[in-house]
């Protein structure tokens, strides 16, 4: 690559850190700035709840206007300093409908940004040769700094400096934005040609495909959901959670920065069929770990059962969705995810307040149905692969 070709992949690297700085103090430290408020647990879950549905149907939707106008740049500043602004509302006094409009407006503004980030990213790779998992991970460094950053502040005193510390990576992700130049225009891109480019959307085939790469980040759901209250119900001290939470991080960062080498050997079904088979061996064996060694070793699949899973999906859809509807795509990516780990969330609070091993199963026969299901699915994908490369 060259000079400038580095510089820009520098840049969107950066874009995803900053996004992902913000996004690791949002999700698990504003349940507890809310706390902090006075907002009751049922009342942080209405919330959360509204927020997260709100989030899902926004994702495709916002996407798909900044395809349309074909100004992903420009649209990720905007919603970039929305959120900001949602977030800002924090330092107004107030109860419920503040604190709800702030998070609610935030969790939807902000939903478009990873899609749009990822597709220009891939954009960035197609037309520069660069490595899109190495841009990608550092997301996974920045969703880290802000876990410890968030973790050292989670405190009522200190409560402030998070929310001021998410206002400015939402800020710092408009601006990033500003720096980076503006993409070629394939042929088609113009007005008069836009209609006649292929999309998959209207095909059959896609949305079965749609939801079997939703399903397989969507095991995740126990681990995301329950994971931490499961670990402190056997025991596991806090500092050890912690530390089990950043060896899946890791294992995740390690993998995106081979997986350019990877992707030379093994096309994005096989990135899949890995993902599935490591979710089957680790939430199988997770409710039979015992020591933190073993755990820390189960958690090391979490490169696999998150970041192959991530790479391949994405892959897959760069390789079958026009560059012009790449946003697009990619939320609705995000919104299969988010339906399915919604549900996933939902059985697995049902299941653990039956036995906490139960989840964990769940998500396992999940990872092997995926599976199966991918057998069949591995050649319809290989084949509209190659129509589109055609």
């Amino acid at each position: 690559m060259t000079d400038l070709s580095n510089n820009v992949s520098a840049r969107v690297a950066a874009l995803f850190a900053c996004h992902f700085f913000g996004f690791g103090l949002f999700l698990p430290f504003f349940p507890l700035v809310l706390e902090f408020r006075g907002v009751s647990a049922a009342e942080i879950g209405f919330i959360l709840g509204t927020g997260t549905l709100a989030r899902i149907a926004a994702s495709p939707l916002l996407s798909n206007i900044a395809d349309r106008t074909h100004q992903r740049r420009f649209s990720i500043l905007i919603y970039s300093i929305i959120g900001a602004c949602f977030i800002s509302l924090f330092y107004l006094p107030g109860g419920l409908i503040l604190a709800g409009t702030a998070m609610i407006g935030y969790m939807v503004i902000k939903a478009p940004i990873l899609p749009l980030s990822d597709a220009y990213a891939l954009d960035t790779a197609r037309n520069t040769g660069a490595d899109y998992a190495r841009m990608r991970l550092w997301g996974s460094v920045g969703f880290v700094l802000a876990n410890l950053a968030g973790g050292a502040l989670a405190t009522q005193s200190s409560a402030w400096l998070i929310v001021t510390l998410t206002v400015a990576a939402s800020l710092a992700t408009g601006f990033v934005v500003l720096s980076l130049p503006r993409q070629k225009k394939d042929p088609g891109h113009d007005d008069e040609n836009a209609q006649a480019v292929t999309t998959p959307f209207k095909k059959v085939w896609f949305w079965p495909v749609l939801a079997l790469l939703g399903l397989f980040q969507a095991t995740h759901a126990a681990f995301y959901g329950f994971g931490t209250l499961y670990w402190r119900s056997i025991d596991v001290p806090d500092l050890a959670i912690g530390v089990l939470w950043a060896v899946g991080v890791v294992a995740e960062i390690v993998l995106f920065t081979i997986a350019g080498k990877l992707s030379l050997r093994f096309d994005p079904p096989v990135f899949l069929l890995a993902a599935g088979v490591a979710a089957i061996v680790r939430w199988g064996l997770f409710p039979f770990a015992e020591s933190v060694l073993f755990m820390g070793a189960l958690q090391v699949l979490h490169g696999l059962t998150f970041g192959a899973a991530h790479l391949g999906a994405v892959a897959i859809l760069s390789k079958v969705v026009p560059a012009r509807w790449s946003g697009t795509g990619q939320g609705l990516l995000t919104a299969s995810i988010g339906i399915q780990t919604a549900i996933g969330l939902a059985v697995s609070g049902a299941l653990f307040q039956i036995n906490p091993h139960m989840p964990f199963y769940l998500m396992a026969a999940a990872a092997l149905a995926g599976c199966f299901a991918l057998v069949f699915a591995a050649p319809v994908i290989r084949r509209n692969i190659r129509l589109a490369e055609a």
